[in-house]
């Protein structure tokens, strides 16, 4: 069987009705390292009021924290496979296991094409008509994901999830969205512009405090509020990253180990923010201070995160705070440290923030 050619937000569904994201672009041969995002009601039920998720296709229920891990581990361990880089088993799908591929950007072509339309679709194609003027980009640089993508989103409900494929076209559409963000007619705001946005909102983090959540949301332009006045309601809209097909290189190697080094907190400069919108996110650093933690600290190049609270965080040349895990990534041809911010159980101790936002 020829390998498909899937990349971050690519939607897996198995045959026993789990709906996977594939995660970023690095993969082995034969499979693609996923997170479990939703289950069909005939495996998988919650008492979450926000997770319930219903359409053409049945009930679903959307994961939240570490349900979708635990479900996969306890009952579907063929989900699962030995990461040989990490040395230990990470969520995946092989090949031969997916029962149906979904593409954003198919899907967005579908819902573009359909009539009649819902009022959500209808305010996401206005979204999508408005961006597109302001900004020269084309249709087929954009996807959905969520709800969407699969067929299950509330009319009166859901948001307004795109996709903007490429480096250059999502460097256009935050230029564009700060633009209509200042522009009181083009019914867009920025989420972030006011403290209201983390409202009755639990917050965890132990090294990064809502106002520094803010202040780095707001400057990303991605997250943005839809002033609808067809349906009355205002609607949240994000525009999330994801790199062009010509731009994903997989860093997979089965050769190469990735060694646990120990906690760490350093001060370092940003050398290279290209690969900081997406997942995972890369920064190249050089370390100014190791603030605690192992020496070696000093010799990182990088850090490597795949959490979204720190996707698109740092600039070139800004100073940032970060902790994680220090780590080596050791292989017959080479080896650097590096910084990885991931699921981990200090996960609420993990930073990446400009040093000052003052």
């Amino acid at each position: 069987m020829d390998r498909l050619s899937l990349r971050d937000r690519d939607g897996i569904v198995t045959r026993e009705g789990l709906i996977f994201r594939v995660f970023g672009y690095s993969h082995p041969r034969d499979a693609y390292i996923c997170d479990a995002e939703y289950a069909s009601a005939e495996i998988f039920t919650s008492t979450d009021p926000r997770a319930p998720r219903e359409g053409k296709r049945g009930l679903f229920y959307k994961f939240y924290n570490d349900e979708g891990l635990k479900l996969i581990f306890n009952r579907y361990p063929q989900y699962t496979f030995l990461h040989e880089m990490l040395g230990q088993e990470v969520v995946g799908v092989r090949q031969a296991d997916i029962a149906e591929v979904r593409k954003p950007e198919e899907r967005l072509r579908t819902l573009i094409e359909t009539n009649p339309k819902d009022e959500l679709v209808e305010a996401m194609q206005r979204v999508l008509n408005i961006t597109l003027a302001s900004s020269g980009l084309s249709a087929n640089d954009f996807g959905v994901f969520g709800s969407m993508l699969h067929g299950f989103h509330h009319p009166k409900l859901s948001d307004i999830d795109l996709l903007i494929y490429g480096k250059r076209e999502n460097a256009k559409m935050r230029e564009t969205l700060a633009e209509l963000y200042a522009d009181g007619t083009s019914g867009l705001k920025n989420e972030f512009g006011s403290d209201a946005a983390m409202t009755g909102k639990r917050w965890r983090f132990k090294n990064y405090t809502v106002n520094e959540f803010i202040w780095h949301q707001k400057r990303k332009m991605i997250y943005g509020l839809y002033n609808d006045e067809k349906s009355g309601r205002i609607i949240k809209a994000e525009f999330e990253p994801v790199k062009a097909w010509s731009e994903i290189a997989s860093e997979y190697d089965s050769k190469a180990r990735i060694v646990q080094k120990g906690w760490v907190r350093i001060k370092a400069r940003v050398t290279s923010d290209d690969d900081a919108p997406f997942i995972p996110s890369v920064y190249g650093i050089a370390p100014l201070e190791v603030l605690s933690g192992p020496r070696e600290a000093t010799e990182a190049v990088r850090v490597f995160s795949y959490m979204e609270e720190f996707r698109q965080q740092a600039q070139n040349d800004e100073t940032v705070v970060v902790e994680g895990n220090l780590e080596e990534v050791a292989s017959p041809k080479d080896s650097f440290h590096q910084i990885t911010l991931t699921y981990c159980q200090r996960y609420y101790e993990q930073v990446l923030k400009v040093a000052s936002t003052a």
